[in-house]
């Protein structure tokens, strides 16, 4: 007998979108000045070009679940002001809405070898992009915590 599902396709979006929620307040809580340019120790990145991987590589492993075929080129940001990046980052959760709507719920179980990792089923995919996406809201939030900046509270998603 198969073991239910933990979460349906329609919870597991709306669990990523809580998190892209608090990711959208945590780039919004920064100084415009700071977003880009502050990095608190060499060789890290500032927290703007972080989101912008967590941007860029969204369509493309959209696409691959979509069935459309792996790629590991995509669309670089060329962005340097935080209104620009907000209406990025609300165009990609567009984006995402839309797409998964085109994604049957069975081809997260489907199991393939993606960028490098081992074959797994796909939901793991998609939970390594919110985890990635947790991972650099966590430095972000240290960042915050640097320039003096409370960041927005974790759990209110």
């Amino acid at each position: 007998m198969p073991e239910p599902a933990v979460l349906t396709k329609s919870e597991l979006l709306r669990h990523w979108q809580s998190h892209r929620g608090l990711t959208r307040r945590t780039i919004d809580a920064f100084p415009a000045d700071a977003l880009f340019d502050f990095r608190p120790a060499l060789p890290m990145r500032a927290f703007g070009p972080m989101v912008f991987e967590l941007i860029e590589i969204m369509k493309p492993t959209l696409a691959g679940l979509e069935g459309q075929g792996w790629t590991t080129e995509r669309e670089r940001l060329d962005i340097d002001d935080k209104d620009e990046l907000l209406a990025a980052w609300d165009a990609a959760g567009e984006h995402l809405e839309a797409a998964w709507a085109r994604i049957p719920a069975a081809r997260f179980s489907e199991e393939e070898s993606v960028y490098g990792f081992p074959e797994r089923p796909l939901v793991h995919l998609v939970l390594y992009l919110i985890d990635n996406e947790i991972h650099h809201r966590g430095q972000g939030y240290v960042y915050l915590r640097k320039l003096g900046i409370e960041p927005p509270s974790f759990y209110k998603r």
